[in-house]
C-alpha cells in the first residue's frame, strides 16, 4: 500500500452513472532466494482485469519481454571482453504505468477509507492484472531511457546501450521488471544505476550470480560463465 500510495496509483471518486468497477484481490506468497530459502513475505494487489472489455477498458496489449538468446548473447560477450555485469531489480514496476483509459476499481479489502465508503478509485496508473499493465510500464521505461541519451537495439527492442566516443558504456538489458547491466567499468554501471534510481524505486541486487540457470563466477579477476557449452552454440553463431 506504500508503493500504491507513494505512485499515487489512484484517486477516490464518485463512480459515474453508467459505470461499474472492477474488483480486486490481495495476492501472498513467499519469495525464494537462489537457495531455496525464504527471502521475503509478498502481497500484491491484483485488479480483475479479466473483466475489463476490449476497446472500451484496453487497447493495446503487447509489451516486448528480452529474448532467451539476447541474454545468452550478451554474456558471451561479456566472456570474452571482460565486462561488468550488474543485477537491478524494480519494485512494483507495473505500478510506473501511465494510463488513458478510465478504469474505476473498488477500494482494497482491509483499507476502505472510513466516511468514504461509497467512493471507488479511479485509476491513473496502471495495476497488477491490467490488460495494458505490461504495455504501459514498458512504454514508460522505454521514454525514461531514450530521454537520457540510451539507443535500443533494433533486434530487441528490450536492450539499450549508450556508449562515450572512447568506447566506455553500459548495455542494459531489460526482462519484465529484472535487468542486467553489462558495463565496460565499474564506474559505467554505477552511473547507470544512480540514474535508473532517479527514476524508479530500484532494487540493487549487485554483481549478477545466477542467469537462466547459467552461474557466473569471477577467477582472477575474469568473468567464468559454468555450462559453458552455452556460450560455445553461441559463438559459432556469430
Amino acid at each position: 500500500m506504500d508503493s500504491i500510495m507513494q505512485n499515487n496509483v489512484w484517486k477516490l471518486v464518485d463512480l459515474p452513472p453508467g459505470c461499474k468497477p472492477l474488483g480486486c484481490k490481495w495476492i501472498l506468497k513467499r519469495k525464494m532466494k537462489v537457495d531455496g530459502s525464504i527471502d521475503k513475505f509478498k502481497a500484491r494487489l491484483v485488479i480483475q482485469g479479466f473483466r475489463q472489455k476490449e476497446g472500451l477498458d484496453y487497447f493495446d496489449t503487447y509489451a516486448p519481454v528480452a529474448r532467451i538468446s539476447t541474454i545468452r548473447l550478451l554474456l558471451a560477450l561479456a566472456a570474452i571482453h571482460n565486462l561488468v555485469i550488474h543485477q537491478m531489480d524494480v519494485k512494483t514496476a507495473f505500478l510506473n504505468g501511465d494510463l488513458d483509459e478510465e478504469i474505476y476499481m473498488k477500494q482494497p479489502e482491509g483499507f476502505v477509507m472510513p466516511g468514504q465508503e461509497h467512493k471507488v478509485c479511479k485509476l491513473v496508473k496502471s495495476l497488477y492484472g491490467l490488460k495494458q499493465a505490461p504495455k504501459q510500464w514498458h512504454q514508460k521505461f522505454d521514454d525514461a531511457v531514450l530521454s537520457n541519451g540510451y539507443m535500443i537495439n533494433q533486434a530487441d527492442k528490450c536492450v539499450y546501450s549508450k556508449f562515450d566516443k572512447s568506447g566506455k558504456g553500459v548495455i542494459i538489458c531489460l526482462y519484465v521488471d529484472d535487468m542486467l547491466i553489462f558495463g565496460t567499468s565499474q564506474d559505467q554501471v554505477d552511473k547507470t544505476k544512480e540514474f535508473l534510481s532517479s527514476k524508479f524505486s530500484m532494487k540493487d541486487m549487485g554483481e549478477a550470480e545466477v542467469i537462466l540457470g547459467i552461474r557466473i563466477t569471477r577467477e582472477n579477476n575474469k568473468i567464468s560463465i559454468s555450462q559453458s557449452h552455452y556460450i560455445e552454440k553461441v559463438l559459432k553463431k556469430i
